[in-house]
């Protein structure tokens, strides 16, 4: 938990929940200023995507399905976590998915669409993302900091005992790794380790000379916050060295306000540009795998040394 709430007492306010199980929520404003939001949807069975003119309006905006899981073999279980990006003038999803032969062998994988409109034209499958390790892996996200691509995701290393960590690597083109990946983080505080030992759901945010990079830990039930990795923004980011992992986590459960397991979240802007933390939460507390948990916004303020202060998880 922070020290203050000012992040939560916002005047910005928002109707929460945004979306109703919609988890693992990703928005993306484009460059036109159109909103996009996609998530893991409960049947766990596509990539579905809304759009809007207002952040607001994405709650109520019609939801397309852009891609639907294989019949049977890689890509047929377990749709999970899809992120919007636009790319050197190309619209890319990344999302998790398992196969039919092993449901939990959840691999990375990309899709590409070529028109302006993601809505319209063809979305071809670039394949599967591939890593150092055949080993369960999802929650890919890409970012680009002083002219170069870096993708960020959570994966099983052999030899390590978690159940995932947090990589870092360059990327060649959306879909292909540019270097040997490097380890940021592990779960090793007890907060990180409740349940199960969880780093996973990286979220890339570059601020007051810093860039961030925030990450879910723990079971999904209402054990499961957010985290800070924090390297300066002129720093080797592909440098284990560089980062600082916050010893307390910055985004937890609040009894007082309702909201249970806050995380996976991914950030984006108000139409007049103030910072917005995307996540889910559930209204109750609950075990791992109730699918209640809904997607929420709330806008966020700074402290004086620069890093975020997310506050509390603000009530319905």
């Amino acid at each position: 938990m922070t020290g203050n709430t000012t992040a939560w007492s916002s005047p910005k306010r928002f109707d929460n929940p945004l979306a109703h199980r919609r988890a693992d929520p990703h928005i993306v404003r484009h460059a036109d200023g159109t909103y996009y939001f996609t998530a893991t949807v409960p049947t766990y069975d596509g990539v579905v995507l809304r759009r809007s003119a207002t952040l607001q309006g994405l709650g109520t905006a019609e939801e397309h399905l852009l891609w639907r899981k294989h019949d049977s073999g890689e890509m047929s279980r377990h749709i999970w976590a899809p992120e919007l990006h636009h790319v050197d003038g190309r619209w890319y999803v990344y999302f998790a998915a398992g196969s039919s032969e092993d449901v939990q062998s959840i691999r990375m994988y990309v899709l590409e669409n070529s028109n302006p409109d993601p809505l319209a034209g063809n979305w071809v499958e670039r394949g599967r993302i591939s890593t150092p390790w055949d080993t369960f892996a999802l929650d890919a996200t890409t970012f680009e900091h002083r002219g170069d691509r870096y993708l960020s995701w959570a994966q099983r290393e052999p030899c390590v005992e978690t159940n995932s960590n947090l990589y870092l690597a360059p990327m060649d083109d959306p879909w292909t790794l540019g270097d040997r990946p490097v380890r940021l983080s592990m779960p090793t505080h007890d907060w990180e380790t409740r349940g199960f030992r969880v780093n996973e759901g990286p979220a890339a945010l570059a601020r007051h000379g810093k860039v961030f990079l925030t990450f879910s830990a723990s079971a999904t039930d209402s054990n499961y916050c957010l985290g800070l990795l924090t390297a300066p923004a002129d720093a080797d980011l592909l440098d284990h060295a560089s980062w600082e992992k916050s010893p307390e986590p910055v985004f937890t459960t609040n009894t007082g306000t309702g909201q249970y397991g806050p995380g996976h979240n991914s950030f984006t802007v108000t139409e007049d540009g103030a910072d917005v933390l995307v996540y889910h939460a559930r209204p109750y507390d609950a075990e791992v795998g109730d699918p209640n948990r809904h997607t929420r916004l709330q806008t966020f303020e700074w402290k004086h040394d620069g890093s975020p202060d997310f506050g509390v998880p603000v009530a319905d």
